[in-house]
């Protein structure tokens, strides 16, 4: 009975890896329900397999108490913790087993065990380091609004150069932030080395020669940023719709053909596009605006402005 789940499972996975699409309509937006067992285009609504498993738990929770209850494992394995998450660790509810309050007697008992378990979590000077880089890794993702997934990417670029002992000679600070701007790129959503700075204790230019060395060292294949992975971003910030993107999107293609970008700052290309596309969709923005959201002078949106419209011969009234 086993095997034959096993084996179920294995077909299942299988068949997510091969299934991409539609074999109706090409549409990639398929959805699973695990009710029914099947797999449905959003779009045409063919149901393309009917043979789904359902991997969830065979119990139901109708509250967040309900779910931590009823629930048999723990947290998942994590490159965010220095141990991945796999150490235990003492409650502070201060409550027994049973759920019943421990007695104030037993409080000043608990508590020392409670600091001696946190004390042997760390037991070398390798796990030290990487106890203190990796919560100041999640301090500057937390600054600057960077998602999980990226967290996990920074953190195995800093484990690899523990590994190959990197850190020699170096401040935890600049390796941490160059980890970040990393796994940034390589995640496709770039932050400027300014903005990692910031976040950061270090200087910027430490942080782009310790970025270029693990690039190096761990030969990160990353390629370089394109103008068009800013706007989304910037246009967030400046309250600019899809409308304007697409658009400044648009610019940054021809730009592209017409190999304009070689050489440039993808960040004032970006803001250049951007303050284009606002003018021509009657949703202007200054200058000095773009400017400050994409972290550039003036004299560089400007100057690039000029070159698009002129190379590109885009109809603009300023």
């Amino acid at each position: 009975m086993v095997e034959d789940l096993n084996e179920l499972k294995e077909k299942n996975s299988n068949r997510e890896e091969t299934i991409v699409e539609c074999p109706e309509c090409g549409s990639k937006h398929l959805a699973q329900d695990y009710d029914r067992g099947e797999l449905v285009c959003e779009d045409c609504g063919l149901v393309v397999d009917n043979q789904y498993i359902d991997s969830g738990p065979e119990w139901r929770s109708f509250d967040m108490q309900q779910e931590e209850s009823r629930a048999r494992t723990g947290a998942p394995m994590t490159e965010m913790v220095h141990d991945k998450g796999l150490s235990t660790g003492i409650d502070r509810s201060n409550r027994d087993s049973y759920g019943r309050a421990i007695p104030s007697k037993k409080k000043a008992q608990i508590y020392r065990l409670r600091k001696w378990q946190r004390r042997i979590r760390v037991s070398d000077a390798t796990e030290r380091n990487l106890a203190y880089a990796l919560q100041e890794l999640d301090r500057m993702a937390s600054t600057m609004g960077l998602p999980k997934n990226i967290r996990e990417r920074a953190a195995v670029v800093y484990r690899k150069a523990v590994k190959k002992n990197l850190i020699r000679g170096r401040s935890i600070n600049s390796v941490v932030a160059a980890s970040l701007y990393a796994a940034c790129r390589d995640a496709g959503v770039p932050r400027t080395l300014d903005e990692i700075a910031d976040a950061s204790a270090s200087d910027r230019k430490e942080i782009g020669r310790t970025y270029r060395f693990l690039s190096r060292e761990l030969v990160l294949k990353l390629k370089p940023t394109r103008p068009e992975e800013y706007l989304g971003r910037f246009c967030s910030e400046l309250n600019l719709g899809g409308k304007v993107q697409k658009v400044a999107e648009s610019i940054i293609k021809k730009a592209e053909e017409k190999e304009l970008i070689s050489g440039k700052g993808p960040t004032g290309l970006a803001a250049a596009a951007i303050y284009i596309s606002s003018i021509q969709e009657n949703k202007r923005r200054t200058q000095r605006e773009v400017a400050d959201v994409a972290a550039v002078t003036e004299v560089t949106v400007r100057n690039r402005y000029k070159e698009l419209v002129k190379e590109l011969d885009l109809d603009v009234e300023v």
